[in-house]
C-alpha cells in the first residue's frame, strides 16, 4: 500500500499546525482496553455489593450492558465506552467513539434512548475548533441513531478522551445476553475484522485512503440490526466484538455459555489488505496482550501463521455483533443483517459440548 505522503513543514513564523491526534495517545480505539488477563486479577478479590433482584445482568458474565427492569414491560439497558483516538480527523474520531459505545446496547437486543457525553481534553494543547469537531462527530452519530445527547462530563486531561454513556430500553424478557449459546448454534459476525491492524498501519503512516475509507465505513457503521436479531425465535445469545479482539469475545461466549466454539477461520471476514498489512507487521500491542490472556483456552491448528493469531486476537473498535442462533434461524438472522445493509455478515462458528471445558478451537488456516 501507498504510505501518507508527510506533512509539509511550518513555514517561519507561521502558527504551528496543531498535533496528530493519534501522536497525543499512547493507544487509540478499543486497543486501550485493559488487558484481560489483568483486567481478571484486578476484580477477582473486589468486595461484590449486594444484588438488588431488578438487576437482571450485572458482571457475571463480562456481558456488554447492565439491564435494570422498571416494569412488567421495560427493561433499562445502560452502558459507557470511550478512548483515545485511533484517528487524527477530529470528526472522524467522534464518530467512531460514538458508534462504539452505542453499539453495546445494540448488542443487547435494545434500543438507544438517549447518550451522556464524556469529555477529556488536553486543553492547552489541542484547539477548540478541533475539541469541537470531535464532539460534532459524536453528535453527528447520536442523530443517526435517533437519540440525544443529554449531558456529559468534561474534564482537562493529558491524553485526548471521548465516550458516550448510552441508554437504552428493551422488554425484559427480550435482551439478549452474551452467555445463552446452546450446543449446535451457529455463530454469525456481522462485520470483518482488521480495525486494529489499520490503526497500527496508520500510525506508521503505511494507510492509503482506500484503507482508510474501508476503516471509517466499518468504525462507523451502527450496530442497528440488534433490535431485530433479538426478536427472532431461535437467537440465544448476542455480544460485539471490541478490545478483546475475536477470539476474547468468542471466549466470552464460550465461558458464559459453557460450551466449546469452533471456528472456521476461512469463512472469517476481513478488510481488504489486512492480511498483507499483519504480515508487514502493521499490529497493535493490544493484539499481543489479548493472546497472553487468552491463549491458554485457544487451540490453534500446528501451522497457523503469526500473522493470522494477530488477527485472530486484533482489537476492534466498533466492531461486528456476533450472533448465536438456532441452524433453522440462521437464514433470518443474515436477512436482518442484510436488510440493515451489512453484507458482510456471515456465519463463522459453531458451539459444541465444552468436552473438558470452554474454550475456543480454530479450524483451518
Amino acid at each position: 500500500m501507498m504510505a501518507t505522503p508527510e506533512p509539509a513543514s511550518t513555514p517561519a513564523g507561521a502558527a504551528a499546525a496543531p498535533p496528530r491526534l493519534t501522536s497525543l495517545s499512547h493507544g487509540g480505539g478499543c486497543g486501550c482496553k485493559i488487558a484481560p488477563g489483568l483486567l481478571s486479577e484486578i476484580l477477582r478479590d473486589t468486595v461484590r455489593m449486594p444484588v438488588p433482584p431488578e438487576l437482571l445482568v450485572g458482571i457475571e458474565t463480562a456481558d456488554d450492558a447492565a439491564v435494570y427492569r422498571l416494569n412488567d414491560r421495560q427493561a433499562l439497558v445502560a452502558t459507557t465506552d470511550f478512548f483515545m483516538p485511533i484517528v487524527d480527523d477530529p470528526y472522524d474520531f467522534g464518530r467512531i467513539a460514538a458508534t462504539n459505545a452505542i453499539s453495546d446496547v445494540y448488542a443487547m437486543g435494545a434500543q438507544p434512548i438517549l447518550a451522556l457525553a464524556l469529555v477529556g481534553m488536553p486543553i492547552n494543547v489541542l484547539p477548540v475548533d478541533t475539541i469541537r469537531r470531535i464532539l460534532e462527530g459524536g453528535e453527528a452519530v447520536c442523530r443517526q441513531a435517533g437519540i440525544p445527547i443529554a449531558g456529559g462530563h468534561s474534564i482537562d486531561s493529558v491524553e485526548p478522551i471521548y465516550g458516550l454513556v448510552a441508554l437504552g430500553l428493551v422488554h425484559p424478557d427480550r435482551f439478549k445476553r452474551n452467555s445463552g449459546a446452546r450446543v449446535g448454534d451457529r455463530v454469525v459476525l456481522g462485520k470483518p475484522l482488521g480495525v486494529g491492524i489499520y490503526s497500527a498501519a496508520l500510525k506508521k503512516d503505511r494507510l492509503d485512503a482506500d484503507a482508510y475509507a474501508h476503516m471509517i465505513a466499518s468504525t462507523t457503521r451502527l450496530n442497528t440490526p440488534g433490535p431485530d436479531l433479538a426478536a427472532i425465535d431461535g437467537v440465544h445469545a448476542l455480544s460485539d466484538v471490541t478490545g478483546f479482539g475475536l477470539a476474547g469475545h468468542l471466549l466470552e461466549i464460550a465461558r458464559g455459555s459453557g460450551c466449546r466454539i469452533r471456528i472456521d477461520w476461512p469463512r472469517v471476514p476481513m478488510l481488504p489488505g489486512v492480511r498483507e498489512l499483519a504480515a508487514a507487521g502493521c499490529v497493535t500491542g493490544a493484539s499481543g496482550r489479548n493472546w497472553a490472556g487468552c491463549g491458554g483456552q485457544v487451540q490453534l491448528p500446528s501451522d497457523f501463521p503469526e500473522a493470522e493469531r494477530a488477527l485472530l486476537t486484533d482489537p476492534q473498535t466498533s466492531g461486528g455483533l456476533l450472533v448465536a442462533c438456532e441452524p433453522r434461524a440462521l437464514p433470518a438472522v443474515l436477512a436482518v443483517f442484510r436488510r440493515h445493509g451489512f453484507e458482510s455478515a456471515v456465519d463463522i462458528a459453531d458451539a459444541a459440548a465444552a468436552d473438558g471445558g470452554p474454550r475456543l478451537e480454530v479450524r483451518g488456516a
